[in-house]
């Protein structure tokens, strides 16, 4: 990997371009790379921005751009071997944010972060600490302290944590003072002033939650029950004591956002938000020490102001930008003096930040563009996505993303694009990279939610219980069937997909061969045994404790059910794929190790399938290079093309 150290100059005009002229060829490289601008965070007052860009350099920096005096960004820090990834001010003029280096290992992104704090001009620039954690910052002047300080949750190697004080005037973090913390605890929640008020614990496949209410130093247990059943799912608190959750309603078991009564011991009957046909999934917004709003997620992102003049704002603003998802984040919100940041997305667009200034008395209202995500990506040229849910062969609703080209008039060839997890959620409306460059390249993507993806209701997930390569794999096919038969897609397709995505490639070749013509799998693990009861000879980082609870569950008992586990292993079926494939693995992934691409690609070789092996070197279980992830891209562009056009 060449490193190119880039000095920088006093401004950074380049932050604030938001245009360029059209990418004729609209190489990978326009869709990979990382973002020109990140994110924007504004300052307590609202008086400077905070800006991750990478515009310009090679790496991700911090820009600071003083919004009353009006001058260009100027870029305060910058690392030759690391990128910035997240950022807090402390105050108008101290700020805080985490470095990840090249050398923390090879899943850049999950590896321990280095904490700096630096003065808003760049000046004072030190290093605080080192290693995996998260991290909230207390403004001083929200809890009376004569200092700054963080709050940060340090984890150890078996993924418990615990909250310290980290000052900016000490050398090393401090005890919360009388936490009294429960056992075992992996997460903590705490409100604005950093009071720590829940938290959960883990161990020997038990999970529990705790309350300590304020002004009280006692712990009361709200509840204990085996890893995945929990009642309800804690989502975070506000500053007057209150607490909100998760519960489940329905038939499908769809989950509301509501608050806990802790005279009745449970969440109130009542939800603050009902996203019909989703999981609520989101978070509070909690600002100035009052909780002010909702951001949740259904097809796409959304927002729910409790106060009214921020519900007129938010109306406002997405009628200036309509057709788009439009965050807001804000200084005295509703205020008459409002500042407020907004992003304005799309499915064609990653997006643009805007900067709003409520005008003063007789002075109209002030927009300023601040820049783009992706400055070169041009919406027209992009592709739309939209949902759709559709019956499963067995009558279960499926939820079905599509992205196909705009200028497309008839059936397309089909990349059938699985995601990882697979218990999670596999898209939303919005730009994605995978999905837009594939549709550049003449294709209709089809991703499924299939059975066991989280987001869609409890029913839709246990419905994928031990169903690796079985009904989990027949939505796949549903999918693309009903595509077909849509004319969206034509006969020609292949399966593509990373982690538990490239598993189920490989099993689409292995169960369905007239459907698929090709397969290209990414980091999959292939041998189910091996997954579920580890080895002492293969070093991966699942934890024991989720091999000895969870794994079981979810996909099978190596014991119990050893000749299911043998039918669902890619590798022991592997004679029975004839259909071209190209196997992507990162040679120091410890989620999915090497050995799985490894006993893969020697079964086909013996099968005589000789599949298109690609390992890259110094990557973990995705590609954290910019060079790894476009030749990847052009690799793929490449087969895809040999087989479905």
């Amino acid at each position: 990997m060449r490193l190119r150290h880039l000095l920088f100059a006093s401004g950074l005009a380049a932050v604030l371009c938001s245009g360029a002229g059209p990418a004729a060829a609209q190489p990978a490289e326009l869709f990979f790379k990382n973002d020109d601008m990140r994110d924007v965070v504004l300052s307590p007052s609202g008086s400077k921005l905070a800006i991750l860009t990478n515009q310009g350099t090679e790496r991700e920096a911090l820009a600071v751009l003083d919004v009353v005096q009006g001058k260009q960004a100027s870029r305060i820090a910058l690392f030759p071997d690391g990128d910035i990834r997240s950022v807090c001010w402390l105050s108008e003029d101290k700020l805080v944010f985490t470095v990840v280096r090249e050398d923390d290992g090879p899943d850049k992104y999950g590896s321990p972060a280095a904490l700096y704090a630096v003065n808003s001009d760049g000046s004072s620039m030190r290093k605080l600490w080192s290693g995996h954690h998260s991290v909230q910052c207390v403004p001083a002047s929200s809890t009376g302290q004569a200092t700054e300080r963080v709050l940060m949750a340090i984890s150890d190697d078996r993924g418990e944590a615990k909250p310290v004080w980290l000052d900016l005037q000490r050398a090393s973090p401090h005890p919360y003072e009388n936490l009294n913390a429960p056992p075992h605890a992996t997460a903590w929640f705490a409100d604005s002033r950093g009071e720590v008020r829940v938290a959960l614990t883990r161990h020997e496949g038990e999970t529990a939650a705790y309350w300590r209410g304020p002004g009280s130093a006692n712990w009361t247990q709200l509840y204990e029950t085996r890893a995945g059943r929990a009642p309800f799912v804690v989502k975070g608190v506000d500053d007057a004591g209150g607490l909100y959750v998760t519960q489940r309603y329905g038939p499908e078991g769809y989950r509301w956002l509501t608050r806990y009564d802790f005279k009745a011991g449970k969440p109130e009957d009542r939800p603050i938000i009902k996203t019909p046909g989703f999981d609520f999934e989101g978070r509070l917004i909690n600002l100035e020490g009052r909780l002010q709003g909702v951001r949740f997620t259904v097809d796409g992102e959304s927002t729910y102001w409790f106060d009214a003049s921020m519900r007129a704002f938010q109306d406002r603003v997405d009628r200036i930008f309509p057709d788009r998802m439009n965050r807001i984040d804000c200084r005295r919100c509703g205020a008459a003096d409002m500042v407020a940041v907004v992003r304005s997305f799309s499915d064609h667009e990653p997006g643009k930040f805007y900067l709003y200034q409520a005008g003063s008395a007789g002075d109209a209202d002030r927009w300023r563009p601040i820049g783009a995500v992706r400055a070169n990506v041009q919406p027209e040229q992009m592709a739309s996505v939209t949902l759709t849910r559709i019956a499963a062969r067995d009558g279960r609703e499926l939820p079905v993303w599509v992205t196909r080209p705009d200028t497309a008039t008839g059936p397309l060839p089909a990349v059938v694009l699985v995601h990882g997890g697979p218990w999670a959620r596999g898209s939303e409306w919005s730009w994605q990279a995978m999905e837009q460059f594939l549709a550049s390249r003449g294709y209709v993507v089809v991703e499924p939610e299939m059975r066991g993806s989280d987001g869609y209701g409890v029913a839709h997930f246990q419905a994928g219980l031990r169903q690796w390569g079985r009904a989990m794999q027949d939505d796949v096919v549903d999918a693309l069937k009903w595509a077909q038969a849509q004319s969206l897609a034509t006969d020609k397709a292949c399966i593509a997909g990373d982690s538990y995505g490239g598993y189920s490639t490989l099993m689409g070749l292995i169960n369905d061969p007239t459907v698929f013509r090709c397969g290209i799998a990414g980091f999959a693990p292939t041998d189910l045994e091996l997954f579920i009861r580890g080895s002492m000879w293969v070093a991966d980082d699942v934890s024991l404790e989720g091999r000895k609870y969870e794994l079981s569950e979810l996909i099978g008992d190596p014991d119990k059910d050893a000749a299911m586990i043998d039918a669902e292993s890619p590798d022991k079926q592997a004679a029975r794929i004839k259909a071209p494939l190209m196997l992507i693995y990162g040679e120091r992934d410890r989620r999915v190790p090497l050995t799985n691409g490894k006993r893969m690609r020697d079964a086909l070789r013996d099968a005589g399938n000789d599949p298109v092996w690609v390992t890259y070197f110094d990557e973990g279980h995705g590609l954290y290079y910019l060079e790894n992830r476009v030749d990847r891209a052009q690799r793929m562009e490449a087969f895809l093309a040999k087989y479905l056009k």
